[in-house]
């Protein structure tokens, strides 16, 4: 820890460039986790299902985030490691499979570059001591959140409860906020959402939420204290609006259809952990 904290040197242009490198390569295994994490889910339900049906298992396969060696989606050929490079491979093969030349999404590249960008900004920040690892640790659960949930409508509890006892974990040494903030944020992160559910349920009949964006408050609140948890709540709901808004005028989303909130709690979250001060958060701090 002491050659960690010998690093913790924040506004410093290498931590942060050898940050970034180290986003760019963390960016890559993000994108194998926001592939294959849902599927496993899905799998491990079907095979429940099925179980408890005493029917034969669908999935008998071994399915994990570390075999089998990731493949073009498309045609199946597994990829060779040249072409595992991060952003640059996406780029020299024109965003298509260099075997069937099927297009490879956008998505691969963005969360690399994202990854890579946050990275960075933490580093510059807080420098590459154990808070520094920290903040890009909780940046890096909250990009395969955001992207999961933005295709696929889910907030895994395999990230959502890490997240938030890691959150606690930190906090126990008051690295970002005292301990007891972090656990009252926890608390009513949680309820704040809960809260909300039910009166737009017995308002509405519909269910405006899910239980796990619930549990992504809570773990904000356990990174950045209740404080910050007006901060978070008002802005995710901002960028939200201004996103469906943008989507119906572009004609890409109808009135009434569920927006993944997820993302917008990962941005404002993100922003708050990064940039929080005072005025962040309302001046409720008070050390």
């Amino acid at each position: 820890m002491l050659f960690l904290e010998a690093y913790a040197d924040p506004a410093n242009p290498a931590i942060s460039l050898a940050a970034a490198v180290f986003g760019l390569l963390i960016g890559s295994f993000l994108n194998v986790v926001i592939h294959r994490l849902p599927k496993m889910m899905l799998r491990e339900t079907a095979n429940f299902v099925a179980h408890e049906r005493g029917e034969a298992m669908p999935h008998g396969d071994r399915y994990t985030l570390w075999l089998p060696r990731s493949a073009c989606p498309h045609c199946a050929t597994p990829l060779p490691l040249h072409h595992n490079v991060p952003v640059l491979s996406w780029l020299l093969l024109r965003g298509r499979c260099g075997e069937c030349k099927a297009p490879i999404g956008m998505r691969y590249p963005a969360v690399e570059l994202l990854s890579a960008a946050l990275f960075a900004l933490a580093g510059w920040q807080f420098g590459a001591g154990l808070t520094g690892l920290a903040v890009m640790a909780c940046g890096a659960f909250q990009i395969a959140l955001a992207f999961i949930d933005a295709e696929t409508m889910l907030l895994p509890d395999d990230l959502t409860l890490p997240l938030l006892w890691l959150g606690l974990l930190v906090n126990l040494g008051h690295r970002i906020v005292p301990l007891q903030d972090a656990v009252l944020g926890a608390a009513g992160g949680y309820a704040a959402l809960w809260l909300i559910f039910w009166i737009f349920k017995l308002a509405s009949g519909k269910e405006g939420l899910g239980y796990g964006d619930f549990k992504l408050m809570a773990a904000l609140g356990a990174w950045l204290g209740w404080q910050a948890l007006p901060f978070v709540l008002l802005s995710a709901s901002a960028l939200g609006a201004v996103a469906g808004i943008a989507l119906m005028l572009a004609g890409r989303h109808e009135r009434g259809q569920v927006l993944p909130f997820g993302p917008y709690l990962a941005i404002a979250g993100m922003l708050a952990l990064l940039f929080g001060s005072d005025w962040l958060t309302f001046g409720l701090y008070d050390y």
